[in-house]
């Protein structure tokens, strides 16, 4: 059964981040812990937050660029030993996972793991959960409106995190804090958004609202990331790529499909491989296996997102497919992302392990064509 709920105190503009502190407010939020980064603090933008919230306000910015359990569990003392009811995650898609990890932390018993996805954790995530603010600094993951996160568990696994609790109170979009972003983590980013849009909207579950949002986030991303990575004080790119972001998170509650399978697995392999990256490069392969799903097919979704990307009106799904695959690939290297994985260090001895992660991982199921364990090989062989 579909189910279709949307975030709906989303504010998106330049200057959003000035209703931080009003919205902390109506969420009963009177003592937030922050949830940030290194980087977000050495550019200078959680000085921006403290301008809103007070000099005064606690602050966790050691987020590692992969969240991990370890980070929850500090980020979660520094929640409880100061009294904090509520959070504010500010940063890009590690530091809003990461607080979302501190929201179940901060308030349940027993280790995270208890609480993922794949371990049949979901229902276990109750109201009981801190409150949570989201303002995200990078245009990319769009977590800011999902119900879900990612953290690399003390086990060494990379799982998932999915309660409609954990939905943030309201989301924060300011295109300014994005200006300062390196056209490196603006491509990177930017074709994680891209490759959520495209992939949500080739999953099979019925769900045409969340489909209509990804094929016009796809249309605003692949219009603009050139321009965001070229020219980062481009507001008009910026604010399309935040948009994109935040519609490609807004539909993938429908589902999403192997090339998350495959980035979340290599992501817990190796947690330095950074996770739009790794989505940039399988999806080329990701798309040309999905064009033989029925579902696909019957819904000509292959045409549909040709015609969004410009690539003109093609008749059928493989043709389209391929006219697709290979418009991200020169995609990839005109914004000057590795040629594929060898040249990010993965190497063929990884694959069992990968293999392995991905077939247990929970976006493995809503692809829209079920794939083996050769068929994950043959994907990884390819996007090497």
């Amino acid at each position: 059964m579909s189910q279709i709920i949307y975030l709906t105190n989303i504010q998106i503009a330049d200057g959003a981040l000035q209703q931080l502190k009003a919205e902390c407010d109506k969420a009963h939020i009177r003592k937030p812990l922050i949830v940030t980064d290194a980087g977000v603090k050495a550019a200078g933008l959680l000085d921006m937050a403290l301008e809103v919230l007070g000099p005064d306000t606690v602050v966790f910015d050691q987020t590692p660029s992969n969240p991990t359990e370890a980070a929850v569990r500090a980020a979660a003392a520094l929640y409880q030993q100061n009294a904090c009811d509520g959070l504010v995650a500010f940063g890009g898609g590690s530091a809003i996972d990461c607080a979302k990890g501190v929201a179940i932390a901060a308030t349940h018993p027993g280790p995270l793991k208890d609480y993922a996805t794949i371990e049949g954790g979901s229902p276990r995530i109750s109201e009981r959960v801190a409150p949570l603010i989201a303002v995200p600094t990078t245009a990319g993951t769009g977590s800011e409106v999902a119900r879900g996160a990612i953290v690399i568990v003390d086990d060494g696994r990379k799982l998932g995190f999915h309660s409609w609790h954990l939905m943030p109170k309201a989301a924060l979009l300011d295109p300014t804090l994005t200006l300062g972003l390196p056209p490196g983590l603006t491509a990177a980013t930017g074709m994680d958004a891209i490759a959520h849009c495209m992939e949500t909207f080739m999953a099979a579950p019925f769900n045409p609202p969340a489909d209509g949002i990804a094929l016009d986030g796809l249309t605003r991303g692949w219009a603009h990331i050139e321009r965001a990575t070229q020219n980062g004080q481009d507001r008009d790119a910026r604010l399309n790529m935040m948009s994109a972001s935040m519609q490609g998170a807004m539909a993938f509650q429908k589902g999403l499909g192997c090339v998350h399978s495959l980035s979340h697995s290599l992501g817990g392999v190796n947690p330095r491989l950074h996770h739009g990256t790794l989505n940039a490069m399988f999806l080329p392969a990701v798309v040309r296996f999905n064009a033989a799903a029925p579902s696909v097919q019957q819904e000509r979704r292959m045409e549909r997102m040709a015609y969004a990307m410009g690539l003109g009106a093609i008749t059928g799904a493989a043709p389209a497919a391929e006219a697709v695959a290979q418009a991200i690939s020169a995609m990839n290297a005109r914004l000057g992302l590795p040629t594929g994985l060898a040249a990010m260090g993965v190497e063929r001895a990884w694959f069992d392990k990968i293999i392995e992660g991905a077939m247990a991982d929970h976006c493995h199921k809503t692809n829209p064509r079920l794939a083996s364990a050769q068929d994950y090989r043959e994907m990884l062989e390819a996007a090497m």
